[in-house]
């Protein structure tokens, strides 16, 4: 089977958004458990595993909240417009943060590719280090007298 690469993101309409919501609710209760998926045209049976089972809740729970949603391999590479789009940063800032070696990556030609695995572990230590200052400033804030 191809690795998946990643896929142009899907945003889904009001009414797939309404019928997300409802389906992750009743498919909640069974994440640790194999599924069978009925197909309605065909009537065919697909059995899925647990572990597909609690991706598709929080697919749907995704789509539920009106959030586009990609699907995509820990083993993709990205361009550096596909990885800046995923962080939310501008490319330029990500180029920077390539440049300073924040971000491993490597070149094809003189394009530069970014592991989706390396580009989340830089999301986390960056999330992780938010949450270390906001923590610090609440604290400050509590000490000084400030806080509630």
């Amino acid at each position: 089977m191809a690795a998946l690469s990643t896929n142009a993101p899907i945003t889904p309409s009001a009414d797939d958004a309404r019928l997300a919501k409802r389906s992750s609710r009743r498919l909640a209760p069974y994440l640790d458990q194999k599924l069978e998926v009925r197909i309605a045209e065909t009537g065919e049976q697909i059995e899925l595993p647990a572990a597909a089972a609690r991706l598709l809740v929080e697919l749907l729970s995704a789509m539920a909240e009106g959030n586009a949603v990609s699907l995509v391999s820990i083993h993709a590479e990205l361009t550096s417009q596909q990885a800046a789009d995923l962080l939310g940063v501008s490319r330029p800032f990500l180029i920077k943060k390539l440049d300073e070696g924040r971000i491993p990556f490597r070149r094809v030609g003189t394009h530069r590719r970014i592991l989706f695995s390396d580009l989340m572990k830089f999301k986390d230590d960056i999330d992780k280090q938010r949450t270390e200052i906001l923590n610090e400033l609440t604290q400050q804030a509590q000490d000084s007298g400030m806080g509630y």
